[in-house]
């Protein structure tokens, strides 16, 4: 065996021990030279190292000496209060339930329709709107270039009537919808907001998400249509327009899913799409918007992978760095402003 792999809890790689020096104590040092040690000689490890999904070194061991100046009250604290890394919510889902949505859309409007209402007669809480790709790429389904993808990967919207078709006999006062388009959001969700106008729904009163995530477009899906700098116009015209019209509507769902799907790490993922959520928080301010007004109405949505331990550290990270932003770097007053809310995806698996 190698003397490498002998009697060690540090399966790290050079450049973190020099980052982190562990100080084990005398404890641990007796288990390892009284119990780890004989047992690796008589059975070796079956590998050299163990990683988490991402690559990210798993030790054989963790103990207080892997927790340096680490505090629980400074850097976990309790549910529901800053700087929420524990949940941001005193009893998270042992008070109330996600909403259930299955991700749905084919066809015509019509066929989505009977989709829509089976779910629901089914138990569903709310509404996931797949959108067919001419759609998403902003293309009426008689256009020669939607040739062959109309009503694939999602349900076909070319007007305001195929979108009061689409939620004919739904009511929208009382289902939150979410939908899941980027480009043309905008537009899709002025067509979403006139239907449940002439239903009778208020828009003070209506609930769901846009995703809306054009910068996630040009990382990870690549369905823009537009450069940059009016494509991110568009997303803050709704910010600005969610705010004085429909304040429990998310206007945004800052997407670092699709990130980790074209093929990101867990560090990664939360990387680009944080640094995504700064970014949409910068323009806002710059196009004079009061965070604690806009930013309470932005979401996320991250990926659940298959690593558990991996994927929880991501989520409250995710949270901890979102609340020191909001109030160090934005200087924000609004706890709804700190608190990052969030949904999880389970990745796709084929």
């Amino acid at each position: 065996m190698n003397e490498r792999d002998k009697g060690t809890t540090q399966t790290i790689t050079p450049s973190e021990s020099q980052v982190k020096r562990r100080q084990p104590s005398p404890k641990e040092r007796a288990w390892e030279e009284n119990t780890l040690r004989p047992s690796l000689e008589n059975s070796p490890e079956r590998q050299v190292e163990f990683t988490t999904i991402s690559g990210h070194p798993i030790r054989r061991l963790y103990t207080p000496a892997d927790l340096g100046d680490w505090d629980a009250d400074r850097d976990l604290g309790l549910p529901g209060e800053p700087p929420y890394a524990r949940g941001i919510h005193a009893t998270m889902y042992r008070g109330r339930l996600w909403t259930m949505r299955q991700f749905a859309g084919f066809g015509a409007a019509e066929d989505t329709n009977q989709r829509f209402r089976y779910l629901l007669s089914q138990g569903q809480t709310g509404l996931s709107t797949a959108f067919d790709l001419p759609t998403l790429m902003g293309y009426d389904s008689d256009h020669p270039l939607s040739e062959g993808e109309v009503g694939k990967c999602g349900v076909a919207i070319s007007s305001l009537a195929d979108m009061e078709v689409l939620f004919d006999k739904i009511p929208l006062g009382n289902v939150t919808t979410s939908m899941t388009i980027n480009s043309p959001a905008a537009v899709i969700w002025a067509m979403y907001l006139a239907v449940a106008e002439k239903q009778g729904a208020d828009w003070k009163k209506i609930s769901g998400t846009l995703q809306n995530d054009i910068l996630k477009e040009y990382i990870a899906q690549k369905e823009y249509i537009y450069p940059p700098e009016p494509s991110m116009r568009l997303v803050i015209d709704t910010f600005e327009f969610g705010v004085k019209n429909t304040p429990k509507f998310n206007t945004i769902s800052i997407s670092g899913y699709h990130i980790r799907e074209a093929g990101s790490t867990a560090i990664q993922e939360l990387a680009f799409t944080l640094r995504d959520g700064l970014e949409y928080v910068e323009w806002g301010m710059r196009r004079g918007m009061d965070v604690d007004e806009f930013v309470p109405q932005l979401s996320f949505f991250f990926n659940a992978h298959n690593d558990f331990f991996e994927e929880i550290a991501k989520y409250r990270a995710a949270r901890r760095i979102w609340h020191k932003a909001m109030v160090e770097r934005y200087k924000s007053k609004n706890p709804r402003a700190w608190a990052l809310r969030f949904t999880p995806r389970r990745r796709d698996v084929r």
